[in-house]
């Protein structure tokens, strides 16, 4: 028993309340090395006649652990528990304090301890995102809705993007085209930047209380926000709160009168006067840009500011949360006060991060409901774009990320496999459509919510930014029509089954072929299991499946699994979804 390797801590994804009765507990062991695990758990002050015996559930694995789950529902919201782990030759007790040969007879200290499950500390993010399929939109690049606001110079609709160019697209534009979005099959919209800024991308933000003139104005803002809702679709802005841009009131002050304008602080100098000096600015910045100054929201009154324009887009205009840009580089402590002043507002907005690495200290319940899964895409992009890994390490790596975070967190992470930052996923799949198509219903059939990067479904390809930028293609014949159709049906699908938005998920990989991906999706109604072949030849999926009545969605056929072993042939590129009801009903 490689004891050296089991891990556990109370709090954080290792021992968290998942709802106001209701607590997951974790712990780590090494791969394949031990047997079965009992969690021994009870009231501290009544230990005798309340302590039971939880049998573990091998909840999944990566390259190097297993990890083991369990759900306990206290009585009296207080718990204390060890484990009893077994290798087959041996048991082992573990408690706070480290490993034991024998069970434990006092109870009231050396366990881990729980000490109470308060409903206020419970992390609860929005339900409705569980539910959400999102589409992002670069506002400039969507649809020209209203040439009477296009910027000067404004080029053709359709031209090559650059860094600086601009092509009309504004806030009417969106509006004018929600009946795709609804045939499409969304009802939440990503959008980046609407507030005043010098860029085509809006980052650079010049008044956040003002939509930027060449989008439209406020009032267009709340007449898409309300045509949106009328579809069932939420709206998320972009909250650039890290910096703001050289033309924003307070920054343009501090240039012109240095260290005695009342907003020095409001930034953060080390050097007077601001300058650039070898390409280095003398004040801190988003990278190294000048024209995105870093705001120091501990300062008083930058908060204050700042909460006010959170407040304020949410109560007037009706949005239904923040994308938070750069969230990493901000202080936790405003995170918190932003959290409590939109929750306030509308208990149900979502908060999303923009994190690029593990982020729990953001995940705790007191500042964000998600992050930008990131991890999650870079792992897709390595298995269905660039061949860099097989199917079993994308498992071990997916299952491992799924381990980083409490369950509800998994839920409501955002899932995307492209966005404005990035090149197009077609590009990426070196303009293959069937590894687009494999990576899109993974995407789709995996916990979290999804998100489109807008053109992705009908097939629009382009390298880093600003060719990642292109204008829309809003003509039908230079549409993929069957990328969309597939789009349509997958997206349908997710909708229309539970148990793919927040059912359980187990990989069920053959070890003898890594460029099969094989797992489950399943609640209390419904059990899917889809199979993914990411090679240049047919291949035979072999699998133990549950004795049900299968069906391949996609050819409408049923499926036989003998004695619960599935055998399953699949052509190159291919893939099924094989669906059961649980209980044949």
């Amino acid at each position: 028993m490689n004891l050296e390797a089991v891990y556990h801590r109370t709090k954080f994804n290792w021992s968290y309340a998942y709802d106001d009765r209701t607590l997951h507990i974790r712990i780590r062991t090494k791969k394949d090395d031990i047997k079965q695990i009992d969690l021994h758990c009870g009231d501290k002050y009544g230990w005798d006649r309340t302590n039971t015996v939880v049998p573990m559930t091998l909840w999944v694995s990566d390259a190097l652990f297993d990890y083991w789950q369990a759900t306990v529902q206290p009585k009296f919201r207080r718990l204390v528990y060890y484990f009893a782990l077994n290798d087959g030759d041996r048991t082992v007790y573990m408690q706070e304090k480290g490993f034991f040969d024998d069970a434990p007879v006092i109870f009231h200290e050396g366990l881990f301890d729980f000490p109470f499950l308060n409903p206020a500390d419970v992390h609860t993010p929005p339900a409705w995102v569980k539910k959400a399929v999102f589409y992002q939109i670069f506002p400039e690049r969507f649809a020209n809705g209203d040439p009477t606001n296009d910027p000067e110079g404004t080029e053709q609709w359709g031209g090559k993007p650059g860094l600086n160019n601009f092509f009309g697209g504004d806030l009417q534009g969106i509006i004018d085209h929600l009946e795709h979005l609804t045939s499409l099959g969304i009802n939440a919209i990503y959008l980046n930047p609407v507030f005043e800024g010098t860029t085509n991308h809006k980052y650079d933000t010049k008044d956040y209380f003002k939509v930027d003139p060449h989008f439209g104005t406020n009032d267009k803002l709340k007449e898409l926000v309300k045509a949106c809702h009328e579809r069932g679709i939420r709206v998320l802005l972009d909250a650039v709160f890290n910096h703001s841009g050289h033309t924003f009131e307070p920054f343009v002050d501090v240039m012109e009168k240095g260290a005695s304008s009342a907003y020095a602080d409001w930034f953060y100098v080390r050097e007077w006067p601001l300058t650039v000096k070898d390409g280095v600015p003398t004040y801190d910045t988003f990278g190294f840009e000048p024209i995105m100054p870093k705001l120091n929201t501990a300062n008083t009154e930058v908060k204050e500011y700042l909460l006010k324009v959170a407040k304020y887009w949410i109560e007037e205009v009706g949005v239904d949360g923040w994308r938070l840009d750069v969230a990493n580089e901000v202080d936790h402590a405003f995170w918190r006060e932003f959290r409590k002043t939109v929750k306030g507002v509308n208990p149900d907005a979502y908060i999303l991060g923009e994190i690029m690495h593990e982020a729990v200290p953001w995940l705790l319940g007191d500042q964000f409901d998600a992050v930008m899964n990131y991890p999650f895409t870079k792992a897709c992009l390595d298995f269905f774009a660039h061949d860099r890994i097989g199917a079993n390490q994308l498992a071990n790596r997916l299952a491992g990320q799924l381990t980083s975070y409490p369950s509800q967190v998994n839920e409501v992470a955002f899932n995307l496999l492209g966005s404005h930052d990035t090149a197009r996923l077609l590009t990426l799949c070196e303009g293959r459509t069937e590894r687009l198509k494999l990576a899109t219903l993974f995407q789709f059939t995996f916990p979290g919510a999804p998100c489109i990067y807008y053109g992705d479904e009908i097939g629009m390809d382009g390298g880093h930014d600003p060719d990642c930028r292109k204008c829309m293609e809003w003509d039908p014949q230079k549409q993929n029509g069957d990328l969309l159709q597939f789009f349509k049906q997958t997206i349908s699908l997710r909708h229309q089954y539970p148990a793919l938005q927040d059912g359980a998920l187990t990989f069920l990989q053959d070890q003898a072929n890594d460029q099969n991906l094989i797992y489950e999706r399943r609640d209390a109604q419904d059990r899917f299991v889809i199979l993914i072949n990411k090679s240049e030849s047919s291949s035979v999926f072999r699998a133990t499946i549950a004795n049900e009545a299968w069906t391949d969605i996609v050819s409408g056929t049923p499926v036989t699994a003998e004695q619960g072993q599935l055998n399953f042939e699949l052509p190159a590129f291919g893939y099924a979804i094989l669906h059961a009801r649980i209980g044949g009903k």
